[in-house]
């Protein structure tokens, strides 16, 4: 049985090299508990479900530059000759593009009086046709669509209808179906609600109001434009709308086509960039510290070649000189790990405060030390070996 007091006896005759290399641990364990946390909660921010189908969204934009154009009604035709291209499945106008991080965002008031009615959460505000549930790909779960002769021209018609995400309509009736329900506008729009879809985000994607959405049915003549098919046939779908629109209306200009999952990678480009960055710092601090425990065992095996020849003369098998190692592995990986611990929590609640974060879960702390140990105990264990394989007769020689 390996006996721990003669390990600490010799890493106690030697403190400078362990004390850097606890240190070491300690900050190691420290950062990589909540970088690790920290890339979950990103991951978990880009993995979550918009509602759309994002792949088959291809949005762009289309400007006029004549000033006697009916924009109204030549949208109106715009939208017809879209539908009626080739692998279209549906398509619409809209003011708003989801996750592209610009747009429109609003509140209503639960009541007629502005002054003294509760509003409803923020959420972002989509104008759009019977044709934007099907465009976007989004699961109806309660109530209907708009009919073609409800839609507007404006919004200064003070009847209007909405359909709204499942997580507004929580949010606002908790209890109770939203269908029916009056949402108010000043004094006199009110706005009912004829139907929930079961998700559609915003644009803003950091937003605490990214799963709230209201759609109402305005076509107003908008410059943007949302059509849906098949991945496959997007890059020839672009050459057929450019064809088809211009061949209506020359004296126009058709740019920035993407398809919606283009529009979130780019929304997300900065988080994927944290990612990245904290990643390879993860990695770097791990190969650091394993670096450093291989070098402190391969500077004991030359310091204690002596030791080591003199316990293989005296009986100690090659299995006696690897735990050696690794228990002195051990133990300085078990005070840095504490203490690591310790300070990664202390350092979660400063990111929460500062950056609003959530709280750090005590399982990273604990899954970084256990990590920790796995790595580790992989480094010193070669170096561990080629100790282990010292002959008996190298000590007898040097006495």
């Amino acid at each position: 049985m390996l006996h721990i007091k003669p390990i600490l006896s010799s890493l106690l005759r030697s403190k400078s090299g362990p004390i850097l290399l606890l240190i070491q641990i300690i900050l190691s364990v420290a950062i990589v508990a909540n970088a690790s946390f920290i890339i979950q909660e990103r991951l978990a921010l880009m993995q979550r479900d918009s509602g759309i189908k994002e792949s088959e969204v291809l949005t762009f934009s289309l400007f006029n530059f004549d000033p006697l154009i009916d924009k109204t009604a030549q949208n109106k035709i715009d939208q017809q000759i879209l539908r009626g291209l080739p692998n279209v499945i549906d398509a619409t106008s809209t003011n708003m593009l989801p996750l592209s991080g610009g747009g429109w965002s609003s509140t209503l008031n639960l009541g007629p009086d502005p002054d003294s009615a509760k509003s409803t959460p923020q959420f972002a505000m989509y104008l759009g046709t019977d044709h934007t549930i099907e465009t976007l790909g989004l699961k109806l779960i309660e109530g209907r669509n708009f009919y073609p002769h409800e839609l507007k021209d404006s919004l200064d018609s003070p009847s209007r209808l909405a359909i709204i995400s499942s997580a507004l309509a929580k949010a606002v009736w908790p209890d109770e179906s939203a269908l029916g329900k009056v949402l108010y506008e000043g004094k006199d729009a009110q706005i009912t609600v004829i139907g929930v879809v079961e998700k559609l985000q915003g644009a803003w994607i950091d937003s605490s109001s990214l799963e709230n959405s209201v759609i109402q049915n305005v076509d107003y003549g908008s410059s943007s434009y949302m059509v849906r098919a098949k991945p496959e046939f997007h890059a020839e779908l672009k050459d057929a709308i450019k064809k088809a629109l211009l061949a209506e209306n020359p004296n126009r200009v058709l740019d920035g086509f993407k398809s919606i999952e283009a529009l979130k990678d780019s929304s997300y480009r900065d988080h994927k960039l944290m990612i990245t960055v904290l990643t390879m710092m993860v990695v770097l601090l791990l190969l650091i510290t394993s670096l450093g425990l291989t070098g402190m065992v391969m500077f004991n095996i030359q310091r204690r070649t002596k030791q080591i020849g003199t316990r293989r003369a005296l009986g100690a098998k090659k299995r006696d000189i690897i735990s050696y190692f690794l228990v002195e592995n051990y133990l300085i990986c078990l005070a840095g790990g504490v203490l690591g611990g310790l300070l990664a929590i202390q350092l979660g609640q400063q990111l929460m405060k500062i950056y609003s974060l959530p709280m750090l879960d005590l399982s990273y702390p604990l899954f970084t030390v256990a990590g920790l140990f796995i790595v580790t105990t992989l480094a010193v264990y070669l170096p561990a070996r080629k100790a282990a394989n010292i002959s008996p007769a190298t000590a007898t020689r040097s006495v």
